[in-house]
């Protein structure tokens, strides 16, 4: 069987940045690479996938595999990963039949790519303007504490990421899908159906189970919330997004224990709540 021939671009698949932790203190952390790669095949722009880009010419074969677009590992001549202009291209070597066709109906999955929907969703970045607005450490854990007590599919059963909408402390709604983009999506449902206040995103807190990637960064600042709160840790791309439109982003956000990646003056600060470690330095 004829080998296709696979480029081995390299990119680094972590950034550091400066956090803040529940007791005040700055902190250097390691995030994961986010990367936007656009795929064509045969000069034909077909698919844009967010990837951490350790393995991008294994990704586009396997994503061209499960689309089931080639049949056989033969059918590519050349898979070319160009990271400084983020593309991918395929040759083919006889080309894919009726690929427009083929193509023309895309279903979005529940998986956490999703990749495809984020160049529309940048064009937009620059235009987003929120409201000032700030979350004491108090009100954090708070949020914190009350997801914890929160009745779930995923403590039952697992498998699930889970999305809320807070004001202050309080939770005002609370959803569970098998991706985190289907839960945030369902939210934004939810307030543009309630009137002025509720959909106004000047006094919420989004919360998230899931990674804070760009796409969930950009949806939270088009919902108008301005700060958004995870138990998982936060993406390249999420980091970069975030800083760019001034929205706080809190993650690691367990028991007494958080980091602020972007936005800080959002977060008032009240590391005396901190707890155990404080206290042993006293």
């Amino acid at each position: 069987m004829s080998q296709p021939y696979l480029t081995r671009a390299q990119a680094p698949l972590t950034r550091e940045v400066t956090a803040v932790n529940e007791h005040g203190e700055a902190t250097s952390l390691s995030i994961p690479a986010e990367r936007a790669l656009t795929v064509y095949v045969d000069k034909r722009e077909l698919v844009t996938l967010m990837t951490l880009g350790g393995h991008p010419e294994l990704l586009v074969l396997g994503f061209l595999r499960n689309q089931r677009l080639v049949r056989s590992v033969a059918e590519i001549e050349s898979i070319t990963v160009d990271w400084d202009v983020g593309a991918a291209a395929v040759k083919t070597r006889e080309g894919i039949t009726d690929i427009e066709e083929r193509t023309s109906k895309r279903v979005v999955t529940t998986g956490c790519g999703q990749g495809s929907v984020f160049g529309d969703m940048m064009d937009e970045v620059d235009q987003i303007q929120l409201p000032e607005a700030t979350l004491t450490q108090a009100q954090l854990y708070g949020i914190v504490n009350a997801i914890r007590l929160q009745e779930s599919t995923y403590k039952s059963a697992g498998s699930v990421h889970g999305c809320a909408l807070f004001r202050g402390e309080q939770m005002l709604l609370f959803v569970e899908d098998v991706g985190r983009h289907n839960a945030i999506d369902t939210i934004a449902g939810w307030m543009w159906l309630q009137d002025a206040s509720a959909m106004s995103g000047d006094d919420k807190v989004f919360y998230t189970t899931g990674r804070l990637t760009s796409e969930m960064v950009i949806k939270s600042a088009q919902m108008g919330v301005p700060i958004v709160v995870s138990r998982s840790g936060i993406t390249q791309m999420g980091h970069a997004v975030a800083e760019r439109v001034g929205l706080c982003t809190i993650g690691r956000a367990t028991g007494r224990h958080f980091y602020c990646y972007t936005a800080p003056q959002r977060l008032l600060l009240q590391p005396e709540l901190a707890g155990a470690k404080l206290r042993a330095a006293a």
